[in-house]
């Protein structure tokens, strides 16, 4: 018998640490190969994690909620015979090895816990929290006095961090509710005070129906707030006609999918043309960190996708100014897939310089879309509809049916003045006008 340390997988070069979300087995479950063990989170995906090995789980390192380090070890598969040598350790061990053991476990646990000692209070705190606590200096007694947002009164990893903003400002944070209410009667919860307004109290009566937000709604919210909070959002709109564009894709669309087996949607030649304009107005693919433009020497365009339960997630197309109208489409269509079935890879939504929403899918015409941090722009693509329109020729002016839409794009007024963000939705829509009927895909 040998036992197999099953570790966090590197996820991505920018993702360090994920957050245990269930486990799929129980100590004592049997394991396939490949089979999953338990689900974790990062800041914008949730993945599973899966076994390397057949075999018996004998223990768990980390509890539901746990903040993991990348390379740390979850858990422990007892195993039939041998396994991968490099990540498994004998169970017949001498006295030192199995010391050494010990220590290693015990030191993947305080990686994740605060050394202070939280025993003697009477509530419940995330790993996570007890870590931002004891890194800020915030004792025992003051952890206790944060109003916690959380299921039943939990203080969450954004309840400590308006804390933590409240107190560096010099403002008091309220305390929590500790009266427990009579029966019948709404439960009302204290929110931190913020820097510059008060919450407003909301009226619960009994026809109501109160639901938490889940976990990547309150990373939405918390991401919405702060961008607003963050640039300094300026729009500029402009009307294209891509009537050509309409044309071009019924003509070869059936085409295009029998012998690429990729349907072809409108947003691969909408992001070929945003690629282009990228390439022509380096300014907008830019990141600013503190006082410093950072230009980015690639071009990733997110590409914002809704979710079947409503939340939205922000794919990203790397390099998406060296790919082919079939590489974009292929691109678009394999990463709006996967973040349907819930299967993107953290990875996957790393590394954007510049996003883009289709507004229009749900039949809008324009709107003014929240900058994706640190990005500096996002544009966001309106419905095609058919209007009248003025059609010049040599031969006079008249009016015809044109098939057009909107392009909304929102701009961090910080560094992007009015002249670079309307030049480059302006250069967006004569490549969409410039349209080939006659080329190939």
């Amino acid at each position: 018998m040998a036992r197999f340390e099953l570790k966090l997988p590197k996820m991505g070069e920018s993702v360090a640490e994920a957050t245990i979300t269930n486990w799929l087995k129980e100590v004592g479950d049997k394991i396939e190969a490949d089979e999953a063990v338990l689900e974790i989170a990062t800041d914008k995906v949730d993945s599973e994690v899966p076994s390397e090995v057949s075999g018996i789980l004998v223990e768990q390192l980390f509890g539901k909620d746990d903040l993991v380090q990348v390379g740390q070890t979850i858990a422990i598969i007892e195993t039939e015979g041998d396994a991968p040598t490099a990540k498994v350790v004998e169970e017949v061990a001498a006295p030192a090895e199995v010391a050494a053991i010990e220590q290693t476990i015990e030191t993947a646990k305080d990686s994740v816990s605060s050394p202070q000692d939280f025993s003697g209070s009477d509530k419940f705190f995330s790993p996570l929290v007890k870590n931002i606590a004891k890194e800020e200096g915030i004792s025992v007694a003051e952890l206790e006095s944060i109003a916690g947002s959380g299921k039943d009164g939990r203080v969450t990893k954004e309840d400590i961090l308006k804390h933590i903003e409240t107190r560096k400002s010099g403002v008091a944070t309220p305390k929590a509710v500790v009266e427990t209410p009579k029966a019948a009667e709404p439960v009302a919860q204290v929110a931190p005070v913020q820097k510059s307004q008060q919450a407003v109290p909301v009226s619960v009566n009994g026809g109501d129906e109160i639901i938490e937000m889940d976990r990547m709604r309150k990373l939405i919210s918390g991401y919405m707030v702060a961008s607003v909070q963050t640039s300094a959002h300026v729009q500029s709109f402009i009307e294209v006609d891509v009537t050509n564009i309409v044309k071009w894709r019924e003509k070869v669309k059936t085409a295009f999918e029998k012998r690429e087996g990729e349907k072809l949607t409108f947003t691969p030649i909408m992001m070929e043309a945003v690629a282009k304009a990228l390439k022509d107005f380096p300014g907008m693919n830019i990141s600013i960190d503190g006082d410093y433009i950072i230009k980015k020497k690639n071009i990733n365009l997110g590409m914002a996708a809704a979710l079947p339960n409503g939340n939205l997630i922000v794919p990203v197309i790397k390099n998406a100014d060296q790919l082919n109208l079939v590489g974009m489409a292929k691109a678009v269509n394999d990463l709006g897939n996967r973040a349907k079935a819930g299967k993107l890879k953290p990875d996957d939504t790393q590394g954007g310089t510049y996003t883009v929403t289709n507004v229009g899918t749900f039949g809008s015409v324009f709107g003014t879309p929240i900058i994706n941090q640190p990005q500096v722009g996002i544009l966001a693509l309106g419905a095609i509809r058919k209007v009248p329109a003025v059609i010049e020729t040599p031969e006079g002016d008249f009016i015809g049916i044109r098939q057009k839409m909107f392009l909304s794009h929102s701009y961090d007024h910080r560094v992007v003045d009015g002249a670079l963000g309307g030049s480059f939705v302006k250069r967006v829509a004569e490549y969409l006008e410039a349209f080939d009927i006659n080329r190939d895909f």
